[in-house]
C-alpha cells in the first residue's frame, strides 16, 4: 500500500471513529468474536455485500450509506451485550440475528406494522433507535457532544438529549425516554 492510499485509510477510519465511536473494523471484530460469527455471516446479517464488509472494516470505505444497515449494526452491539450479560442465550441470540437481518430499517415513528407491538404502537426502544438513527445520519458523535457543551449553560435539558439520543448507549436512551413519558 502507497502512501496515498495508507492516508485514505487512515483517514477513513478517523471518519469512522467520529460517526460510529471507532473504526468499523474493530466493531465489526468484536460483533464476529462476541456473537461467534463469521465475516460471511456478518455480511448477511446486516445486509452487506463480503466485499463492502471488508472494504468498511479495513477502511477503504468510510460510511456504511444505507441507514437499515446501521440500524442492523445498533441491533447487533445491543444483541452481543445481552449475550455478554447472560440475558440472551446462544440459542436466542442465532434467532434475534435471522430477525435482525430482516428488518427494513424503515421509520418506526411512521407505525408500520413490522415495527410495532401487538398493540400497535412502536416499542420504545424501535422509537429510541429512531431517533438515535437520525441524529447520527444528520452528525458525528463528537459534533454532536461539541453542540451539547454549547447549549448546556443555557439549555441543559436540550444537551442531556443530544448526549444521550446522538452519543450515548441505547440503554441510556430508553432509560432517558421512559423517565421523560406521562
Amino acid at each position: 500500500m502507497d502512501a496515498v492510499q495508507q492516508e485514505a485509510t487512515a483517514r477513513a477510519r478517523e471518519l469512522q471513529r467520529s460517526w460510529y465511536g471507532e473504526p468499523l473494523g474493530a466493531l465489526f471484530r468484536r460483533l464476529i468474536d462476541d456473537l461467534g460469527l463469521n465475516q460471511a455471516r456478518l455480511a448477511a446479517v446486516l445486509g452487506l455485500s463480503a466485499p463492502m464488509l471488508s472494504q468498511l472494516m479495513s477502511g477503504q470505505r468510510a460510511k456504511i450509506g444505507n441507514p437499515a444497515v446501521v440500524q442492523r449494526v445498533q441491533a447487533l452491539q445491543d444483541l452481543a451485550g445481552q449475550v455478554a450479560d447472560g440475558s440472551v442465550s446462544a440459542a436466542e441470540a442465532t434467532d434475534r440475528m435471522d430477525e435482525i437481518k430482516k428488518t427494513q430499517g424503515g421509520s418506526v415513528l411512521s407505525n408500520s406494522g413490522q415495527t410495532t407491538t401487538g398493540s400497535g404502537a412502536p416499542t420504545v426502544k424501535r422509537v429510541v433507535r429512531e431517533i438515535q438513527s437520525l441524529l447520527r445520519s444528520v452528525s458525528a458523535a463528537g459534533d454532536i457532544i461539541d453542540a451539547a457543551d454549547s447549549l448546556a449553560p443555557s439549555h441543559p435539558e436540550l444537551a442531556e438529549f443530544l448526549r444521550v439520543y446522538g452519543a450515548g448507549r441505547t440503554a441510556e436512551a430508553v432509560a432517558h425516554y421512559e423517565s421523560h413519558q406521562n
